[in-house]
């Protein structure tokens, strides 16, 4: 596998980013070890799977060319089989279901791509998908169970390592276990010490199972943040390739995903998508070993941007920065403006505030006050609360 990498990574070099890795010391500081980000969020299409898709397409025969390409995708694969289908001259069909971002469907189109929706998962997509391709004699393009795909996502390895050869841990993603066989395969092939560990969200944890089942298994389905990632079953093809060369696979929480999309909003200025963010999720929780220097793979940038909003609030919430404050007031003149005062003088940022005379718990002449505010943690919290009398934080 490591020579197909090799391969792979002559024929993607002068038609991909070559992304960078860059240290953060705000995140070296918080976890106690050196921490580097691999930027696959900067990759054309924003994410890592036009390395595979790309690899794949180009080794078509001319006549499986002309045939065309069809897969399925959630987004990011989509993307990629579409741009690079694109650029060699190929015709593409996509099949998505039909949770899938707008955002990310909208893209796949912008590249010429032909999309139609079928199924509500990945799983039922990539069956019609599959059925499409041979009554139209079209070329499936696997999202991770192949090996020019393995080998073309393997490249991000080979960067790894020729950018820190020192790097002792290497954080991946999983979904499918395509991106994570295929760096598993280049780093340990070139150091045999480093730690691989690869990190799935709980609400789609596959992988995990998988390996405690011994063999591939399908798991429930469930919404995650990390849509990217939610398959109900790792790959055939990578899963062995897993059990080699992977050291761990963890699952962290949707809270924490929350949380580590805004971390890298705020403190490095990235918008990484949750299926990127969820490596960072993971040194968040505590689940990675003791090591000196660690690189993580944020795979993609690609988030639906209505969704911002609610992963900004979950992530303040997951981060104490969010303080629900109810209390009881005399309906009087002057009174709220008294209670905002106190808040100001905290420095709390009020966010929205809603008040209520008739509720039957409530006495004649008083009035109940729900607020939200922004606060800078647990500390701030009760500083507040020991300064507002009768009031009920949350």
């Amino acid at each position: 596998m490591l020579d197909l990498i090799r391969e792979a990574s002559e024929r993607l070099k002068k038609v991909i980013t070559h992304t960078p890795l860059i240290h953060s010391s705000s995140l070296s500081r918080a976890y106690g070890f050196e921490c580097h980000l691999k930027l696959e969020n900067l990759q054309k299409t924003g994410s890592f799977k036009v390395r595979g898709a790309y690899n794949r397409i180009s080794m078509l025969t001319d006549e499986e060319k002309a045939r065309g390409v069809i897969t399925a995708s959630l987004g990011n694969h989509a993307q990629g089989v579409a741009w690079a289908s694109a650029l060699l001259g190929v015709k593409s069909l996509i099949v998505m279901p039909e949770s899938a971002p707008i955002v990310k469907f909208a893209a796949t189109k912008s590249y010429g791509a032909e999309v139609v929706f079928y199924g509500n998962f990945f799983d039922e997509a990539c069956e019609r998908a599959q059925t499409l391709a041979r009554e139209k004699g079209m070329v499936f393009i696997p999202p991770f169970d192949d090996d020019l795909v393995i080998a073309g996502q393997g490249t991000v390895g080979l960067e790894i390592m020729a950018a820190l050869p020192d790097v002792d841990l290497v954080v991946a993603p999983i979904g499918g276990g395509g991106l994570i066989s295929g760096i598993a395969t280049a780093v340990k092939s070139i150091k045999k010490d480093i730690k691989v560990v690869g990190v799935e969200s709980e609400a789609s944890d596959s992988c995990m199972a998988s390996l405690k089942a011994g063999r591939p298994v399908v798991v429930g389905r469930k919404a995650t943040i990390a849509d990217g990632i939610a398959v109900t079953r790792v790959g055939v093809r990578t899963f062995p390739i897993i059990q080699k060369y992977v050291d761990s696979v963890v699952s962290v929480s949707e809270e924490s995903i929350a949380a580590s999309i805004l971390l890298l909003m705020e403190r490095k200025k990235l918008i990484v998508e949750g299926a990127g963010a969820v490596t960072i999720a993971s040194a968040m929780e505590g689940k990675l070993p003791a090591v000196k220097k660690a690189v993580f793979v944020l795979s993609g940038g690609n988030i639906d941007v209505t969704m911002l909003d609610r992963v900004i609030r979950a992530g303040m919430l997951k981060e104490g920065r969010i303080m629900r404050l109810s209390l009881v007031v005399e309906d009087v003149p002057g009174a709220l403006s008294k209670l905002t005062s106190e808040i100001a003088a905290t420095r709390a940022n009020i966010l929205h505030i809603t008040h209520q005379r008739d509720a039957m718990d409530v006495p004649v002449r008083m009035i109940r006050l729900d607020m939200i505010l922004e606060v800078e943690g647990e500390e701030h919290k009760e500083r507040i609360a020991k300064r507002i009398k009768g009031a009920s934080p949350g």
